[in-house]
């Protein structure tokens, strides 16, 4: 669990402002989630089989001896919420955001404190919606300007066409055991598809020769993702179908999505969704039909390293010599803040004035306003070009604010 210091944090803001931005005009709505909810929800809904469940929860019994657990994910909070508060009455478009915490090994891309947006949508069953979440996450990227990213694509069918693959595959993979990976022969017992999704070498060499989803996937399901690939060809987007794309947890059904960036770390995924019908039912509600996705703010973060100039600081430094000038650039710090919508550092604990001039610089100010006992006097200030090569000059107190506006033309 880490600290986001300035720049990071500045960069972490941008992509969430983005995000929020590109969902509430695709008219999405926020809902706030609780970080803690009850352990039972996440066994039911992500299955007590997955990693997140058997490995990388955070649960804990509190006073009252209730199984208490740190969100892992969003979606089964999600639906609890809709459901609890009777929100699955109509059509549902909703948004959240905040952090997470899986208990896993930590590595670059992967902490156990990390952050989301997420979007869930609940009745709609048409894969125009599952192109609308995709459109949104293609959008989002866009505005990040975040390139060389790869949309991959597939179906998993019905939780029955599922069942009888699954079988198949363990009776394929049973007289190979020898070469699979430690993870997946554990899963040979437990979750059998998520084999498909293994990280090792060998074991993807393995699969290729392997049974497909595909040909046991419902002939609904087929069609479902063939009509989503035409909204997509007709949105523009490219995409990979992947046979071999399953998701870490049991309530996905149908289409399934992943876009991941270049290289082969098992970190490369930076957003990722899909369909999830069963769900609302399994926690207790009618059969409702639903999709969503979810973005890693780190992982996004990380292909955004270069952008330095997102921490920024501030606009105007002023300095102030003596206590009349203490006093009065307090009133004109203010001033600038309101009529600019600038971010104006007011010189705190005193110093002369080449030490307050390096502070100005140090806070990457593009202005300094100097006031010393001759401004106040005369009703003045000092206008000091930080960046670039203007000469200094001294402006009435009365037009300081068109003064300094002359130093940030709009763009």
């Amino acid at each position: 669990m880490h600290d986001a210091l300035a720049a990071q944090s500045a960069l972490f803001a941008n992509i969430e402002s983005h995000s929020i931005e590109t969902l509430r005009t695709f008219g999405y709505q926020e809902i706030r989630l609780p970080i803690l909810e009850k352990t039972e929800l996440y066994t039911r809904s992500i299955g007590n089989h997955t990693d997140i469940v058997s490995k990388e929860m955070y649960s804990f019994e509190d006073r009252n001896s209730d199984s208490l657990t740190l969100r892992p994910e969003g979606t089964a909070g999600c639906v609890r919420a809709v459901l609890e508060n009777g929100l699955i009455t109509t059509r549902q478009r909703l948004w959240y955001s905040g952090p997470f915490f899986r208990h896993e090994r930590p590595q670059k891309g992967r902490l156990r404190q990390f952050h989301q947006v997420g979007a869930e949508t609940f009745m709609m069953a048409g894969p125009d919606i599952d192109c609308e979440l995709i459109t949104i996450s293609n959008r989002i990227f866009e505005k990040l300007e975040i390139k060389n990213l790869t949309l991959k694509i597939n179906s998993l069918g019905t939780s029955e066409a599922r069942r009888n693959y699954g079988k198949v595959l363990v009776n394929w993979l049973e007289s190979r055991r020898d070469k699979l990976d430690d993870d997946s022969c554990r899963r040979l017992e437990t979750n059998p598809l998520r084999i498909l999704d293994s990280k090792d070498v060998n074991t993807q060499k393995l699969l290729e020769d392997a049974p497909q989803l595909s040909d046991y996937t419902d002939d609904a399901s087929r069609l479902h993702l063939e009509q989503l690939k035409s909204m997509l060809d007709d949105n523009g987007i490219a995409y990979q179908h992947d046979p071999l794309l399953v998701r870490g947890l049991d309530y996905y059904n149908k289409t399934v999505f992943e876009w991941v960036s270049p290289g082969d770390s098992g970190q490369n995924s930076v957003c990722a969704g899909g369909r999830y019908d069963g769900l609302v039912a399994l926690l207790g509600g009618k059969p409702t039909t639903a999709a969503g996705f979810a973005l890693g703010i780190e992982r996004l973060a990380l292909l955004l390293e270069d952008k330095t100039d997102l921490a920024h600081r501030s606009d105007i430094y002023v300095v102030a010599l003596g206590e009349r000038a203490e006093s009065k650039a307090r009133i004109l710090a203010d001033l600038l803040r309101t009529q600019l919508a600038a971010v104006v550092l007011n010189n705190c604990g005193g110093g002369s004035l080449k030490s307050q001039l390096r502070q100005a610089d140090k806070s990457g100010a593009k202005v300094a306003v100097i006031l010393g006992e001759n401004e106040v006097r005369d009703k003045t200030a000092t206008i000091k070009d930080l960046r670039g090569k203007t000469e200094q000059k001294v402006c009435k107190e009365s037009e300081l604010v068109s003064c300094i506006q002359t130093y940030f033309p709009v763009e």
